[in-house]
């Protein structure tokens, strides 16, 4: 009898920011051109994956008050280009990043429906909050909101979407709460799938109980096993809090590869991966965001600065992704000793830290560490992101999908017309009264 296993979801993420993608390689193609969204469309399709992933920002990342060089200048618009892949598309869903900060939720529900009803139900949205100043100023409020605003204002955001996709075409509903005062009528059917699909990557407590009482699937970046089951542990606390099951929530943490014919092979090309990734600039500009601070006159190759963290300024595009100052000079403590027990420059520790890809090993390596990581609960899949744009994932699809395959831990196939939730097994959330005391 074949072993038993839980089966494996995936994502594919279109990256447009960062440095995981390495625009210097040859074979790179623009991250602008739709070639390139249709030809990662295909290969994803291919590979039986459940949804398409793209991020969006909503101005050009800057630094000091100057456009960052090193970031990925030109984004086109992505409900704009998922539109446009849902007619070369068959099945796969398709997922947008879109911020709860920045829109108002008539024109977000009536956009995310429009692709929703035009891709037969594929269409999901991936809910952010948005921290810095520098893309408020694209806004007439010119500022960002208040950290616990912004997760007050995403929740009467989602819950006021959810209120505008239960009409039905004609039908008219009023929204009154803190943040939106606003009259609309419905000028649109439903979908096969009645909503779209909701995605969240929240990490702190207030994200948490975002993602455990309201979404599908939770984009995770606690990547390593221990971590991972750790987190599946405290959403399952969350979502019995909210009335909700263990399997209503679908976690699929990025992860980007290397792959070899043999492990020092896989080995060898993560370490070239790495390196490309980050660059002496790259590894400065890493370095500022745990800083806080301008390190222009730093050597990348040199050892780390002999002063601390200090809290970071927004208006410059230096988001405190890596926590508070104090848990950052902790870990800048952390990295001189090591740096100084192996020799280790700052560019050294940006590449172990910044540009490391998750999966090393062979094809056959690869599926059983997933394969391990699902059954055992670690996550539900993973979100895959490839080191080049647009064929990074074609060698994860053409040597490591069958292997899952044959293990009968993933599908073969896609089910004839499938919505998003459909491939996802995923029930919509139940909807939670705002007075629900929140659990952070």
């Amino acid at each position: 009898m074949s072993e038993q296993h839980r089966q494996i979801h995936f994502a594919a993420h279109f990256p447009g920011v960062n440095q995981q993608t390495i625009w210097s390689d040859p074979n790179a193609g623009s991250q602008i051109e739709f070639e390139s969204f249709r030809r990662f469309a295909e290969i994803a399709e291919r590979g039986v994956m459940d949804y398409i992933f793209l991020a969006e920002g909503l101005r050009l990342r800057e630094r000091n008050g100057e456009i960052l060089d090193l970031d990925v200048l030109g984004r086109p618009n992505t409900v704009s280009i998922l539109a446009a892949l849902a007619a070369v598309t068959k099945h796969i869903g398709l997922v947008g990043t879109l911020t709860t900060t920045y829109n108002e939720p008539v024109d977000l529900a009536r956009q995310l429906r429009s692709l929703d009803v035009l891709s037969n139900g594929r269409a999901g949205w991936n809910v952010v909050t948005t921290t810095n100043a520098f893309t408020g100023a694209n806004f007439r409020k010119g500022d960002h909101l208040p950290y616990p605003e912004r997760y007050l204002r995403a929740q009467e955001m989602i819950s006021a979407l959810e209120q505008l996709w239960e009409t039905e075409l004609g039908e008219t509903t009023t929204l009154d709460s803190r943040y939106f005062q606003a009259t609309a009528t419905q000028t649109l059917p439903a979908s096969p799938q009645g909503r779209p699909l909701l995605v969240q990557a929240g990490a702190s407590g207030e994200g948490r109980d975002i993602a455990a009482r309201n979404v599908d699937v939770v984009f995770s970046m606690f990547g390593e096993f221990a971590e991972g089951q750790k987190f599946r542990t405290d959403l399952d606390e969350r979502l019995e809090h909210f009335g909700r099951g263990a399997e209503d929530l679908k976690i699929l943490p990025a992860i980007t590869l290397a792959i070899g014919d043999t492990e020092a092979e896989a080995q060898e090309r993560a370490q070239a991966i790495r390196h490309a990734q980050v660059s002496g600039p790259n590894a400065i500009y890493f370095m500022e965001q745990i800083w806080g601070r301008e390190l222009s006159g730093v050597d990348p190759d040199g050892p780390l600065p002999d002063f601390d963290p200090v809290p970071p300024t927004h208006a410059t595009g230096r988001v405190p992704h890596y926590g508070d100052v104090e848990e950052r000079t902790a870990l800048v403590n952390r990295w001189r000793a090591e740096s100084e027990a192996e020799g280790l420059s700052l560019r050294d520790l940006a590449v172990r830290e910044y540009g490391r890809p998750s999966l090393i090993g062979t094809p056959e390596q690869i599926a059983d560490e997933i394969i391990r990581r699902v059954d055992e609960r670690a996550c539900d899949g993973f979100t895959l992101v490839g080191d080049i744009v647009p064929d990074g994932l074609a060698e994860f699809v053409d040597r490591v999908v069958p292997i899952l395959q044959e293990r009968g831990a993933y599908r073969t196939e896609y089910p004839e017309n499938p919505t998003l939730r459909e491939l996802l097994g995923s029930a919509a959330a139940p909807s939670v009264p705002l007075e629900t005391p929140e659990r952070v």
